[in-house]
């Protein structure tokens, strides 16, 4: 399996919300993110669901920072692609 196919079965969560979000980020921004901010990615796949969507929704943030910037710009990437 390649990486982006890997990428994206990992990014297949329990909420088709978060499976949006995190597939639009692989198919668009990743492919241009640096080193750090594909291992923060990665990092980010890591958490738990609902972990996961406090972050991504603003409710929360991580205490690491390249994930609080991670968590940031997918909900930029979000608010962009509703327009």
């Amino acid at each position: 399996m390649s990486q982006r196919g890997r990428l994206l079965w990992s990014c297949r969560r329990g909420m088709a919300e978060l499976d949006r979000v995190l597939a639009l980020y692989v198919h668009g921004a990743y492919q241009e993110a640096d080193v750090s901010e594909r291992q923060a990615f990665e990092r980010l796949l890591d958490l738990q669901d609902a972990d996961l969507w406090r972050c991504l929704t603003g409710l929360a943030s991580p205490e690491d920072p390249a994930l609080a910037a991670l968590a940031a710009k997918l909900r930029a990437l979000v608010g962009q692609a509703a327009c």
